[in-house]
Formats: C-alpha cells, structure tokens, sequence
C-alpha cells in the first residue's frame, strides 16, 4: 500500500468511513484493512445501533500490532450521525492523543446510519483542523441485492410494513441504504462468491441509479479486497476531503433538519451456557425468520469448551466460530443482540432463543 494513503493533508489524520445496510460485512472488510496495513498505524472507531456492542470485541480478537486494542473506540450510545457532539468528538480527541500517533482513522456506522451528517461534523471548528474524510465506502450485500433486496428476507419486511399502520409507508431500509450508496466514493459488493454472472449483473442495475460519477464498485470476499484499492481514495493530495464536497451528494434527507430512527428496535438477550452451537444456530435462525429479525449477532459460552463463540445472523444466513479464547478476566457468558423494525416482537424472539 501506497504511504500517500496514510499521510495527513495539512497536517490532518485521514479518515475513512465505512457504511453499509446491517449484515452487509462492514467489520469483516475492516478486520481485513488492518491485517493489510503493512505497519501503518491504525485506529478504529466502531458504532453500534443498541446498548452493547459486538463488533469492537471482533475487531479486538484481530491481534494485529499496528492496531492495539487501545486504538479500537466502540460507541454504543445510538446513531454517530446523531450524537457528534456527545460521542463522536469525544472519541476522536482520545485516538488523536494516543502515542505513538496514529496515521489513519476507520470509522463503522451502524447499519442504521446516515453517513452525510457524519461527514458534514467533520466541518465543525473543533475538528476539521485535525482530522479530514479521505473516502466513504459503502458495502451491500450482494446475494441479497441479487435478490432485489437490500437484506436479507426483505419480503417478510414489506408484510409487516404494510400490515402495521404505526410504520411510515416509505420504506426506511431503503431510504437508508440509497443515502448510502448516494455519499460513496467506492461501493464493496461482499459476498461476491455466492453470485453467478446474472447475479452480478442485477446488483450493477440495482446499485447504477444511486450511483455518483466516477464512483467505482470492488467485489469482496469474506472481506478481502486490496486495502490499496480502499484507502487512499479521497482527495488529500488536493488538501481537501469529502467534507468540503458532500452538499452535492444529494440523500432522502438533505432537506431535513435533524432525523430519527423510531423505525428500529433492538435489545439484548442474555443465555445460559450452550451444549452445541449448532443447536444455538438453529434456535437463531429459527428466531429470525419467525419475529423479522433483521441481524443477530453475539458470543457464546459452551460448556466445557475455553473458546469464545462469534454468532452472526443477517436474514436467514447464519454463521458461528470460535474467534479466541475467554481471558482470564472475562467471565464466559452468552450474549445476543437483536435489531430489528419496530415493534419487534422481544417476547417471541427471547422464548425461541431460550427454547
């Protein structure tokens, strides 16, 4: 990788912001960033939609050196693109204090998030002198837009948006994810090994009209894409970043004043010990496709063994493997969270899980 993709423009610390609809693989093209950063010191930043998060436990289990578990900031408070001041600022001032200095940020929204009001903090007086967006990548699910959908079981989506009158009759996944792909420069299909060349052609017809000039599309696979091709892309040469040209990238909600996202729940559901994960698999799975689950995700205690299971739901993919070891300072436990749209029934969900 290039060393122009990780020096500073005028002294500022590019920042990439990676987006992307829930299940999409955000963190797994992360985690594979860093592995590829060939010394350059990292940080990330890691927002979750909910009260605890999952992906900055995954991103810590990389064991990578250049980015150490200290340079990983999790927010768990809700949307970044709204809680800039409270959280996102906050943040930014603890990586950008750390020793030795750290020469790029990456930065995952929560499925959820609109990147634009993200982009457009970067503006704010007390951070556009030291940090500067060097590109926002949007990855999609690619099986699922082959589909034409945006996720996974987006049919059972639609029922229940059409039978529950308290849900705004224009879809908000969709609104999301065209904000989405409106604000990137790079578009990352993941999942590109599950497409046939008919797939491949309807996720380019599906993702062409949100689009921008210019804006180049990468397949992936299980996360890997050149990490020279991904960062690096923004205009820093020039001294200037994404922030100074984000008005023309026209979104849903560019003539709203603040947005909510009443449309999503999400919860944790906490376990005993688990016998097999693939019993675990199947009550998951099982719990997805009877509440609309739109992701799951979590850790597993199984008994007797000293390894932490990682368990991934997005729409009726399930997935599940150790990633590391229990330290001696944790204590084994099973953790799940759920989003979903809402009204989300938690009862059913938690009685399935338990089951």
């Amino acid at each position: 990788m290039a060393d122009s993709a990780f020096s500073a423009a005028r002294g500022r610390v590019p920042c990439t912001i990676v987006t992307g609809f829930l299940g999409a693989g955000k963190t797994t093209l992360i985690r594979n960033l860093i592995a590829q950063a060939d010394g350059h010191r990292l940080a990330v930043i890691v927002n979750e939609f909910g009260d605890v998060g999952i992906d900055g436990e995954i991103l810590r289990g990389c064991g990578v050196e250049n980015c150490p578990q200290d340079n990983i900031v999790e927010l768990a408070n809700g949307c970044i693109c709204c809680t800039v001041a409270d959280d996102f600022a906050p943040a930014l001032d603890r990586i950008l204090a750390l020793e030795p200095q750290v020469e790029h940020i990456l930065i995952e929204t929560s499925g959820l998030a609109l990147p634009k009001p993200l982009v457009q903090a970067f503006r704010w007086p007390a951070i556009r002198g030291r940090v500067t967006v060097d590109s926002v990548i949007a990855v999609v699910d690619g099986p699922a837009l082959a589909q034409g959908r945006v996720a996974a079981d987006h049919d059972a989506l639609e029922k229940q948006r059409a039978a529950d009158e308290s849900i705004d009759h224009d879809d908000p996944v969709e609104e999301v994810f065209e904000d989405q792909i409106a604000c990137a420069d790079l578009v990352i299909v993941s999942k590109a090994d599950l497409l046939d060349d008919a797939g491949r052609a309807r996720v380019e017809e599906t993702l062409r009209p949100h689009l921008r000039a210019a804006v180049r599309v990468l397949t992936g696979v299980n996360g890997k894409v050149d990490a020279g091709a991904a960062l690096g892309l923004g205009l820093l040469g020039l001294g200037i970043g994404v922030e100074d040209a984000i008005e023309s990238r026209r979104t849903h909600h560019d003539d709203e004043a603040d947005h909510e996202h009443d449309d999503f729940d999400s919860f944790v559901v906490e376990l005993p010990a688990i016998r097999r994960p693939e019993e675990l698999a199947r009550r998951v799975s099982e719990a997805v496709e009877a509440a609309n689950v739109l992701r799951l995700k979590g850790f597993a205690h199984v008994e007797g063994k000293p390894l932490r299971l990682l368990v991934q739901a997005a729409g009726p993919r399930v997935e599940h493997y150790y990633d590391r070891p229990w330290t001696a300072g944790e204590t084994p436990r099973t953790r799940l969270v759920v989003i979903g749209l809402k009204g989300i029934d938690r009862a059913a969900v938690e009685k399935i899980l338990a089951a």
